[in-house]
C-alpha cells in the first residue's frame, strides 16, 4: 500500500519561501504520477501542481506558475515543492497525491499546513 508523509511546512512571511517534501513508500517511486493539492478554509481543494512519471514534466496552476516549482527524486522516493514569493493567499494545507502512470489520484498525504502572514 502506498503511504505519503509531507514535511516542510510552517508559517512563514508574505514574500518568503518554503520547501515542502513528501516521502512515497510502499510501491515503485518511479511508477507513479506525483501531485501537490492545498485547501483553504472555506474553499475546495485545488490542485497546485503535478509531475509526471515518465519523464519529469511539470504542469503548475496559473496563481503559483513562475513561483513554485516541483521537482522529484526517484532514488530518495521523494517529490519536493518548492515554494517562493509566498502570498497570503497560499495559506492552505497542503497535500501530496500519487497516481499510477497518469491515473487518478487515488492516494493521499495527511497535509502540512502553510501560513503566510502578510
Amino acid at each position: 500500500q502506498v503511504q505519503l508523509v509531507e514535511s516542510g511546512g510552517g508559517l512563514v512571511q508574505a514574500g518568503g519561501s518554503l520547501r515542502l517534501s513528501c516521502a512515497f513508500s510502499g510501491r515503485t517511486f518511479s511508477n507513479y504520477g506525483m501531485g501537490w493539492f492545498r485547501q483553504a478554509p472555506g474553499k475546495e481543494r485545488e490542485l497546485v501542481g503535478r509531475i509526471s512519471w515518465s519523464d519529469g514534466n511539470t504542469y503548475y496552476a496559473d496563481d503559483v506558475k513562475g513561483r513554485f516549482i516541483m521537482s522529484r527524486d526517484n532514488a530518495k522516493n521523494t517529490v519536493y515543492l518548492q515554494m517562493n514569493s509566498l502570498k497570503f493567499e497560499d495559506t492552505a494545507v497542503y497535500y501530496c497525491a500519487a497516481s499510477v502512470r497518469e491515473g487518478p489520484y487515488n492516494y493521499w498525504g495527511q497535509g502540512t499546513q502553510v501560513t503566510v502572514s502578510s
